[in-house]
């Protein structure tokens, strides 16, 4: 793990010990696969949909990261439950357990239909879908221009691509089901405004996800199945360090953020709760901004 990641994984620790922002067991019953939930905001998405009482498939084409997040996950939910049951009962108890991992490749259409029916044969047969693994080949992507073929091609296989199968099989394991459920992708200012003019093949890609979840949520909303959009904004993670690693680039993101701040992954994870809950049963086709205001300017 890099720093990045050491710091984002004291950020979980800390905030599950202070007993989470309003855990109120909003997705009990709930079954959840977040791709990407390895590490960053998919790690985030994940581990709050469990601390709410979703059962979560954490997907990620890194088994042994994976492993851990889900291990984790498992040993948390085990002792918030015996802690629970000790209160009540003056006696200990053990959860069943709420957390799985499954590698997934979600550029490859064999490794996404694998994860699913690997998660279906466990009995984690998903009502919620988070598309949220995403990559940015800083140092590489740029503007147009300057942006080479393999730079492109890899960038979509992952963003657009990986976004679509998962999308694609998501709805057909909630076509099997019988229709409802949610599906909740993960979008970027780069979509939707200027601020991605040196990263070419990100922005179109994340443009092509708002587009792609437009045309499902039409496509099958006859079904009961809602397709939202989740557009986080700069969030401190290992990943989007590598774009700010220092103050003055930091500094120049955070100028351009109405609110002052960068984001953390828990200002995401609200909104992701309310997406894949009922509360939010009469939303699709919508852009949800998680962005400081960013995309307003």
């Amino acid at each position: 793990m890099t720093d990045d990641d050491h710091r984002d994984e004291r950020r979980r620790r800390e905030h599950a010990s202070s007993g989470g922002i309003g855990m109120t067991g909003r997705l009990e019953g709930r079954t959840a696969l977040v791709t990407g939930a390895a590490a960053g905001i998919g790690r985030a998405i994940a581990d709050r949909f469990v601390a709410e009482g979703a059962r979560v498939v954490y997907a990620d084409r890194d088994t042994a990261a994976a492993d851990e997040a889900a291990a984790a996950a498992n040993t948390a939910a085990a002792a918030s439950t015996a802690a629970a049951s000790a209160a009540a009962t003056n006696g200990a108890a053990t959860g069943a357990q709420l957390a799985l991992a499954v590698t997934m490749d979600v550029a490859s259409e064999d490794s996404v239909v694998a994860g699913f029916a690997a998660a279906a044969d466990a009995g984690f047969a998903p009502d919620v879908v988070v598309a949220n693994a995403g990559i940015q080949l800083f140092g590489h992507d740029a503007a147009v221009a300057d942006v080479s073929l393999e730079t492109w091609e890899r960038t979509l296989a992952v963003n657009l691509t990986g976004t679509f199968l998962t999308v694609k099989h998501a709805v057909r394991s909630l076509l099997a089901r019988g229709g409802g459920g949610s599906v909740i992708c993960t979008g970027s200012p780069t979509g939707l405004n200027g601020e991605g003019a040196t990263f070419a093949a990100y922005s179109s890609t994340k443009g092509g996800v708002h587009a792609l979840v437009r045309s499902t949520a039409m496509a099958y909303a006859g079904h009961g199945i809602r397709v939202n959009t989740v557009v986080p904004g700069y969030t401190e993670t290992g990943l989007v360090s590598t774009i700010a690693g220092d103050a003055e680039a930091r500094a120049a993101i955070v100028s351009r953020t109405p609110l002052g701040r960068a984001g953390t992954p828990d200002d995401v994870t609200g909104i992701m709760v309310y997406l894949a809950s009922d509360e939010s049963s009469y939303a699709t086709g919508a852009i949800f901004r998680v962005d400081g205001g960013m995309t307003s300017l």
